[in-house]
């Protein structure tokens, strides 16, 4: 098995990163392409209720949700299950996917893939957050998510299917 060493700062500094405002959701990006020799993302995402990821396809890499609080449903390809904390769904790279927070408040999952690519794409569409508040909705500058999320492997089809 192949084990990349980690200083015990580093693992410390890992652990406690600060949040950033990502598409009206707050995320810490836990482990990315540095951390990881650029063989995974692995983000927390707070999303508030009613939230959706665009429904989208990755072409580089498969993505794994794991609910910790809240409920989202999940839909991958022509299914769609409730996925409440504790549960899990596979996305599998080139089949379209995605989710909504449908509970009666905000959901925390852990979003993880097989390469650096997801953790690089939310960077660069993310900012520093001031708190560990949710950001005020805001309608996402679309132009933008799609060309950005092209360049890291990820192909927006529109809106989550209803």
């Amino acid at each position: 098995m192949l084990m990349t060493p980690i200083k015990t700062d580093t693992a410390t500094a890992l652990a406690a990163v600060p949040p950033r405002e990502f598409l009206s959701t707050l995320v810490w990006i836990k482990a990315d392409g540095p951390a990881t020799a650029g063989t995974q993302s692995l983000i927390e995402i707070l999303a508030p209720v009613g939230w959706a990821t665009p429904w989208h396809t990755h072409h580089t890499h498969d993505e794994y949700f794991y609910i910790l609080e809240g409920e989202v449903t999940a839909q991958v390809g022509d299914t769609r299950v409730v996925l409440r904390p504790g549960d899990y769904a596979f996305g599998p790279r080139g089949v379209p996917h995605g989710y909504r927070v449908t509970g009666s408040g905000p959901a925390r999952l852990l979003m993880m893939t097989g390469d650096r690519d997801f953790a690089e794409f939310v960077k660069e569409m993310s900012e520093p957050a001031a708190g560990n508040e949710l950001p005020a909705p805001s309608e996402p500058d679309i132009e933008r998510v799609v060309s950005t999320a092209a360049r890291f492997g990820i192909e927006i089809l529109g809106p989550m299917p209803d």
